[in-house]
């Protein structure tokens, strides 16, 4: 009788999920069927759903219900708090699985390279990011002191970093940010935050509703300076083909035009600035300059040699993810991805690393929304199948599903299961239901494994 087909997935945030979801709506899982194991090295699932998206966006968190589904299936196990591949190497997940795909994404800053990036006063958008959403790894305290803050970018997590840096600590109270991320909000001292792009509003990779949602917090004026609306045939050309850049510059421009409001927290919105150092005294920000730019016909930019140098004392790079680079794997140092056909692990040769795949942000970059990871899951797991049907994937050793646990009892790893992250859940909304809120996010390691051993 032939066996299930075994296979690891490494990371367990909605890229993850959905490759889980794919294998488990395919003709290989009837017959003769699919034994899934998800490997996570937090002790919860769901990665940048739990430890990228901002807490005030309860409505991309929703996502989180349709992932559940998919996790309560029988066919999967949840490996939390095991880390690659510190506790479980590549060698020992090809002896226990037919197929190891990875998922890992992006956690790490892009680097910026303008002199400055290295000034106390000079944060990363991830790690800020990272503190406010709670993430274990990263340091309990953050420093809110600046009343004027630089935002560098004009993409989603831009408007994010700036939205939170705007907002009252008790405004987002109702969220699920832990007491020592509201500590912090309510001690910020920022007044004006100052979000820069170095080209036009019809450039902006704002998603329409994000940028809309600026404007519907009592305490944040959003200021535009019409000066900053300018379009050339370039611009009106990405206009009229993208329903999404259209909006987003309609929204802007009738910022630019309306009376400036008396809500006391500003938030600007800048166009055609190119950061070009980050100025610095003693070692700590100062100031930012910029580099006026204009657009030369085709939607891109150019220098016009006139700088100017702005009064602020904190600057939040938000440029872009980077991956962590995955020992064992080949990787591409410009793009921080690993170098894939259709998902399938292309090593220097040339050849595919037998029975190893990659799907979402490791696969192709930061780039794109939540629901973007489904297509990359699908092309995935439709050439892995390809791959069992025509005989091309290894053959494990112990491909039993107690062999894993046996191996992780052994290395002393105290993993967490889907029936922990239950548990996980109960807590944090157990903490939040004596003030009203939904979860109160626990943040400790050690207090996230407590709970989901309850």
């Amino acid at each position: 009788m032939p066996r299930l087909l075994r296979v690891a997935i490494v990371g367990a945030g909605p890229a993850g999920i959905y490759a889980a979801d794919a294998l488990l709506k395919s003709e290989v899982a009837a017959e003769p069927g699919v034994s899934i194991d998800l490997f996570e090295r937090m002790p919860a699932p769901f990665g940048l759903i739990r430890y990228g998206v901002a807490p005030d966006h309860p409505r991309i968190k929703g996502i989180i219900t349709a992932l559940h589904q998919v996790l309560d299936k029988p066919q999967i196990r949840l490996f939390g708090n095991v880390d690659y591949p510190t506790d479980i190497s590549l060698d020992d997940l090809h002896s226990f699985y037919d197929a190891v795909i990875f998922s890992t994404g992006a956690t790490a800053d892009r680097e910026m390279s303008i002199p400055g990036t290295d000034l106390n006063g000079s944060y990363g958008a991830a790690d800020f990011v990272s503190w406010y959403d709670g993430h274990p790894d990263v340091p309990r305290t953050w420093p809110l002191e600046a009343e004027k803050v630089a935002v560098l970018g004009v993409g989603n997590v831009a408007l994010d970093v700036a939205r939170i840096l705007a907002k009252t600590g008790d405004e987002l109270l109702p969220t699920e940010i832990p007491p020592n991320v509201h500590a912090g909000l309510k001690a910020n001292k920022a007044l004006e935050v100052h979000v820069f792009g170095r080209r036009g509003p019809a450039q902006a990779k704002f998603s329409p509703m994000e940028l809309r949602e600026l404007d519907h917090s009592p305490t944040i004026e959003v200021i535009v300076d019409p000066e900053d609306i300018d379009y050339d045939e370039g611009s009106i050309t990405t206009r009229r083909t993208s329903k999404q850049a259209d909006m987003v510059a309609k929204t802007l421009e009738n910022w630019a035009i309306r009376d400036v409001g008396d809500r006391p927290h500003k938030l600007f919105l800048h166009f055609f600035e190119s950061p070009s150092e980050i100025l610095g005294q003693d070692g700590k920000v100062t100031g930012l300059r910029t580099e006026r730019t204009a657009l030369d016909g085709t939607g891109n930019v150019k220098g016009t040699g006139a700088f100017t140098d702005w009064d602020v004392t904190a600057v939040y790079r938000a440029v872009g993810y980077l991956s962590d680079k995955l020992p064992k794997l080949p990787w591409d140092i410009d793009s921080g991805t690993v170098p894939d056909q259709g998902g399938r692990v292309i090593q220097e040769t040339g050849e595919h690393l037998q029975s190893t795949y990659v799907t979402g942000w490791i696969r192709r970059g930061p780039v794109g929304l939540i629901g973007h990871t489904k297509g990359d899951a699908n092309e995935t797991v439709t050439n892995l199948l390809d791959d069992h049907i025509n005989g091309r994937l290894h053959t494990p050793v112990s491909p039993e599903p107690e062999s894993v646990d046996a191996f992780l009892a052994e290395r002393n790893v105290r993993f967490t299961t889907w029936d922990g992250w239950y548990k996980l859940d109960a807590a944090e909304k157990a903490l939040g239901e004596p003030q009203g809120r939904e979860r109160v996010k626990i943040v400790e390691r050690e207090d996230m494994l407590d709970a989901s051993d309850a």
